[in-house]
């Protein structure tokens, strides 16, 4: 008898645990919705805007940490708001090239208990609990994606905006990624691989261009462009 009425006591636990989970799965909803909201009204009032990608793990003396600065700067120069992550390495390069070229720099950070902090040179910054709608942001708003050295947050960012290009899912625009001794072999085995067995098809490919000078990727820009 004892064990029965143990056995009913743990399924009665185990149903409430069940329930009060699913409760708080609800109001999770009003969570995301209340970060949607946040974040389209700060981001509507953004001119044309460039998203930059890269690793958070480059360093200020680092070759690509400087082609980030020169290149954001530029875009500013030109008229375009800057977007990244809102973190440090590439994401704070572009943050500082951008800022010091007059422009809106945005800085998307995203909360972890590792590695990101905000970078102090987006003069617009949003904070994030949510990857999925920290992604969102990052491509509603942007008229161009420049992927710079990163690893797997790069990567996927990368591997996002193409599938919904290629799908049809968002309009098209250019993506440009920068460091071609970085990336050369990622697009070898794209071709050699996917390509060659059919899974992706030649203007798959051509979705992407590979500049390594900063100005070129600006040129390359204002072409699809209109300011």
């Amino acid at each position: 008898m004892k064990d029965i009425h143990s056995r009913i006591i743990n399924t009665e636990e185990k149903q409430y645990l069940i329930d009060s989970l699913s409760i708080e799965e609800s109001w999770r909803i009003f969570r995301i919705m209340a970060e949607f909201v946040e974040a389209i009204e700060d981001l509507s009032k953004l001119k044309q805007a460039v998203t930059i990608f890269g690793s958070a793990r480059v360093q200020p003396d680092d070759p690509y940490y400087q082609k980030a600065e020169r290149l954001a700067r530029r875009l500013a120069e030109k008229g375009f708001s800057v977007i990244t992550g809102g973190g440090p390495g590439i994401m704070e390069a572009a943050n500082k090239g951008a800022a010091e070229g007059g422009g809106i720099s945005v800085g998307l950070n995203i909360r972890l208990p590792f590695e990101q902090k905000p970078n102090p040179y987006a003069n617009l910054s949003l904070d994030y609990h949510y990857f999925f709608i920290r992604k969102v942001m990052f491509v509603k708003y942007a008229l161009a994606y420049v992927i710079m050295p990163g690893g797997f947050g790069t990567l996927d960012e990368l591997f996002e905006a193409l599938t919904l290009i290629q799908t049809r899912r968002i309009r098209s625009f250019p993506v440009i990624m920068m460091g071609s001794e970085y990336w050369q072999g990622l697009i070898d085995w794209m071709k050699g691989t996917l390509l060659r067995e059919g899974k992706l098809l030649p203007e798959d490919i051509d979705l992407i261009q590979i500049i390594d000078d900063p100005e070129e990727a600006v040129k390359h820009i204002q072409k699809f462009v209109i300011l």
